[in-house]
């Protein structure tokens, strides 16, 4: 085995990637932090995951550091003197390209601030903590050192840029999840459209009225004009007048779903159960390929029917289809549960539908099978039965 995998070296693993306890720095002070490269401190040295941020942020926001000098130190390579050129500050390594006065190298703040992320080991050191100075082959080098897209370099220089990115902060991200979170509660916290107390001392008006005064208090020009602020004739917010703004909302709703939907081809889901008054109702959901090539699906109606044979439900999906204009021959799928007044072979809702329409192939609600799986094993372990 040991001619085709080379052994390990753990020691020289574990001083590579391990620091030494009594260089560790646990506190900061930005202050003192070098904007040589030469003379910084690894960045491994700062294990304090906060503190390592705070200084690579530090970093970032400071730049590369580019000492602008009219000459600089002459190297004699070979036969040739050769020196560091500041034109390589310029165009494609601008962003990370470094330069030490102090130890006259050249190193990569990207690599720097986060190679040990992604690979430890001494390999290419020479941008983290040597340095490099060969001025002979600098352009060659600095390309290899970049690579290709998933090299460590632009691994490292695609973190650089997300740090420097103030919205992609954690911090950020938090606060924003925070305030989507806030307002999502504030808008939901009163499901009924209308409740049967709305009076201003009720503690819940209802859906309504409690998203006209949370839209007021956050739009407070429009809250001047409106609720108790609104004249004693014209509040516009009597059951009647809800009724009918909340019907307006589902027509544009229900307009700009047809036009998403764009006269193509769709797939239909059905559902039927009885609502609280032991009354069937159906609902139908669209499934389509909306305009930019995305597959949504969209409810569009629920409706009462008489009964839940499969005429019924065939009558009541070909009215709501008519309202909207669209064509059952359009239909090329369906999608129910798997009673028999759905998927029946005579004359199950699947089977009338396919007559009219018999590119409109039938499949088994997956969800449905889930549950249906999920009650069976259930079913046969008797410690999730007793739960």
């Amino acid at each position: 085995m040991e001619k085709f995998l080379a052994k390990f070296n753990h020691s020289q693993a574990s001083s590579s990637t391990n620091c030494n306890p009594s260089s560790l720095i646990d506190d900061l002070n930005l202050d003192s932090l070098k904007a040589d490269p030469g003379k910084r401190v690894p960045i491994a040295h700062y294990y304090n995951p906060r503190i390592k941020d705070e200084v690579r942020k530090h970093y970032i926001q400071k730049g590369p550091c580019q000492p602008q000098m009219d000459s600089y130190p002459p190297t004699k390579i070979g036969k040739r003197v050769r020196q560091f050129c500041k034109i390589w500050f310029e165009g494609l390594y601008s962003k990370w390209l470094e330069y030490s006065v102090e130890k006259d190298s050249v190193y990569c703040l990207c690599c720097y601030l986060f190679k040990d992320d992604f690979f430890h080991g001494s390999t290419s050191e020479f941008y983290t903590k040597t340095g490099f100075r060969s001025w002979n082959r600098a352009l060659e080098r600095f390309r290899k050192h970049v690579g290709d897209v998933n090299s460590i370099h632009n691994k490292c220089f695609n973190k650089m840029l997300d740090l420097s990115n103030h919205h992609q902060s954690i911090q950020v991200v938090i606060d924003k999840h925070s305030q989507k979170v806030k307002m999502s509660i504030e808008c939901v916290w009163k499901p009924r459209l209308m409740c049967h107390d709305e009076s201003e001392s009720s503690i819940n008006q209802g859906f309504f009225l409690g998203l006209l005064r949370w839209h007021g208090d956050k739009h407070p020009d429009e809250g001047k004009v409106i609720l108790e602020n609104a004249t004693q004739n014209d509040t516009l917010t009597c059951p009647m007048i809800q009724k009918d703004i909340a019907n307006a909302c589902a027509k544009e709703t229900l307009k700009a779903i047809i036009g998403d939907l764009n006269g193509d081809y769709f797939g239909i889901l059905v559902d039927e159960s009885k609502d609280i008054s032991h009354k069937e109702q159906m609902a139908l959901v669209l499934r389509f390929v909306n305009k930019n090539g995305e597959v949504v699906e969209r409810f569009i109606g629920l409706v009462h029917v008489s009964d839940t044979s499969a005429c019924s439900l065939k009558k009541a999906i070909y009215s709501l289809l008519s309202v909207h204009s669209l064509s059952p021959s359009k239909i090329r799928g369906q999608g129910y549960d798997g009673a028999s007044n759905m998927k029946g072979e005579i004359n199950g809702l699947k089977t009338l539908i396919m007559k009219d329409s018999p590119s409109a192939y039938y499949i088994h609600c997956f969800a449905h099978q889930l549950q249906l799986t999920l009650v069976a094993i259930a079913k046969n372990i008797w410690m999730l039965k007793i739960f």
